[in-house]
């Protein structure tokens, strides 16, 4: 070996020795993050990241709504117009949230490689229970009416929708589905729940008996719902009737039809919203709110499907609300245009109806009182 050669490597061993170690390297970096984080605060969440219409939720007692921003999940009391954070410490972005009916807790569910499913205490903004039995994507989620359980769906290739008993966080029965599911809803009393989805409907039903004595997985029983003619739709969104109309099932199609299910999983009757495109659904023990295209809100009674009102569209984006008269709010103008809603919530106890547009904002409407 030369001279210059061996020159080289001495002074590259020199260097090394005099170099920290690797580890004080890694606990300096550390302590550098550590520091920060006690220094750097999120204030503020400006807009929001709603994949599908399974990205806002409301608090059915106080109205606090919850949606994803990212990998952090945004709490905003609207009255207040104050936001509180949780992060989420995988780093993976959330696509799907729901409320506990008691609203002290939040389920979530992300994308990305074995995604989890996270409950979270809402007041101490805290993570309680994890489930990763996904392994692409969870598109959907939702609580038990009686907060006992969790059904969460996954993606398309992940082909699973499994049900939770979150409190012992294991999973107490599952089944595969094979089409593409966006929504899902439980019925008033738990004893099933509905997906929806691409010319899919299907009714899964719990049996309590089997969930609460076995300690492995049972599988779930499911049966499709009879579309008739309106198989080949894709349903975007499902909710499970309320009170008086507890037996029925109500769902939209993406081409503008409401739909309604009767307890024998029959497509009983439907009516046209008369807009190019529906997307969300939400439904009380009074009233039908159907997110369509243009930012329009349409309400229908649950007991015969008639229509009640439309609710009045917010401004157009690029609109100086400012510089507005009363005569001149009905008015849109030719060039900004609203986008359609995908996902929406309505709170039993306060009024307001709260809607996410594609254009990726937040606005609350008020019905009549």
């Amino acid at each position: 070996m030369s001279a210059d050669g061996t020159g080289t490597i001495r002074s590259r061993i020199k260097n090394l020795l005099r170099s920290p170690s690797i580890k004080l390297r890694r606990s300096g970096t550390a302590r550098n993050k550590h520091d920060l984080s006690k220094k750097v605060m999120l204030e503020k969440v400006i807009g929001i990241t709603s994949p599908g219409n399974r990205a806002l939720a409301c608090d059915p007692r106080t109205g606090l709504l919850v949606y994803p921003a990212g990998c952090v999940v945004v709490l905003l009391n609207p009255r207040k117009n104050k936001q509180h954070h949780i992060f989420n410490s995988s780093r993976k972005a959330i696509t799907t949230v729901a409320f506990s009916p008691d609203g002290k807790h939040v389920v979530t569910g992300e994308s990305g490689h074995m995604p989890a499913v996270r409950v979270w205490d809402v007041s101490e903004r805290l993570q309680v229970s994890e489930l990763q039995e996904h392994k692409y994507g969870v598109s959907c989620v939702a609580f038990s009416p009686n907060g006992k359980y969790i059904v969460s769906v996954g993606y398309q290739h992940d082909m699973m929708v499994n049900v939770w008993n979150w409190k012992k966080n294991v999973v107490v029965a599952a089944n595969k589905v094979s089409s593409k599911v966006t929504a899902v809803s439980f019925s008033d009393d738990s004893s099933y729940f509905v997906t929806a989805g691409n010319r899919h409907v299907k009714f899964w039903y719990l049996d309590h008996t089997k969930t609460s004595k076995v300690n492995a997985t049972v599988p779930l029983l499911g049966r499709s719902g009879l579309l008739g003619e309106l198989r080949n739709n894709f349903f975007s969104d499902v909710a499970c009737g309320r009170g008086r109309q507890s037996a029925s099932t109500f769902c939209i199609t993406s081409s503008g039809l409401l739909c309604e299910f009767n307890d024998r999983r029959l497509l009983d009757k439907w009516v046209e919203l008369r807009t190019s495109q529906a997307t969300c659904l939400s439904v009380t023990d009074e009233f039908i709110f159907c997110g369509c295209s243009d930012g329009t809100v349409r309400a229908f009674s649950p007991v015969n499907l008639h229509f009640l009102c439309t609710l009045p569209r917010p401004h157009c984006l690029g609109a100086d609300i400012a510089s507005m008269v009363t005569a001149r709010l009905a008015h849109t103008p030719a060039g900004p245009k609203l986008g359609p809603l995908e996902t929406g919530s309505r709170s039993v106890s306060a009024p307001p109806v709260s809607c996410s547009p594609a254009e990726e904002r937040l606005g609350t409407r008020t019905p009549w009182r």
